[in-house]
């Protein structure tokens, strides 16, 4: 079963919309307070799609998802008795109390981890906002921890160039099978060791 590749085509193709670009700041904003889904998905297709926008893909990127963290941060900051009966009952609480946890021990070199990394960047910027973390020291760990992630999605893909689209094109249906398999693996560990 096809699945990957015509949803690979399918990107590639937003990706080359005149208003991709906006579209890409709007989620870069969004996946940093509360939208699920992370921008690489979006950043890294684009920057195929146009290796030589690339930079200015990441720079925007960028920007967007330190605005969007500082939306995280005051959501935390001013609204979390209004969330907190939500996230409570929600799967991110656990994450949330972890964060907050690491916020108090290490401060900037958490959320410079979490901008950087996989994890839920978002649980990390409402966890600032309620522990009340230090605004510029945020701001900073953000700017590096988020520029450096795309930043390196956009230099990856530009150093790829042709070969790693046309390596991606002939193992596409290969790779989402296998990152799906290995995204089920993970949850399921993830839902043993919890429970």
């Amino acid at each position: 079963m096809k699945l990957f590749g015509p949803l690979y085509d399918r990107v590639i193709e937003w990706s080359r919309h005149r208003y991709a670009e906006r579209y890409l700041a709007a989620m870069s904003f969004a996946e940093s307070s509360f939208f699920p889904i992370p921008v690489d998905v979006m950043l890294a297709p684009m920057c195929l799609a146009d290796r030589s926008k690339a930079w200015r893909f990441a720079a925007i990127a960028a920007i967007f998802s330190v605005i969007g963290g500082l939306a995280g941060y005051a959501i935390g900051y001013g609204a979390f008795d209004l969330i907190q009966p939500w996230l409570s009952e929600s799967r991110f609480w656990d994450d949330y109390e972890a964060s907050r946890e690491a916020l108090d021990k290490y401060g900037i070199w958490v959320i410079f981890i979490a901008g950087f990394s996989p994890l839920p960047y978002k649980v990390f910027t409402i966890a600032a906002g309620v522990a009340v973390m230090n605004l510029p020291v945020f701001i900073i760990g953000s700017i590096i921890g988020r520029g450096a992630r795309f930043f390196l999605v956009a230099g990856l893909v530009v150093l790829g160039g042709d070969k790693l689209e046309d390596t991606l094109k002939q193992h596409v249906e290969r790779i989402g099978w296998i990152v799906s398999a290995i995204i089920v693996i993970a949850i399921l560990v993830w839902w043993m060791v919890r429970g």
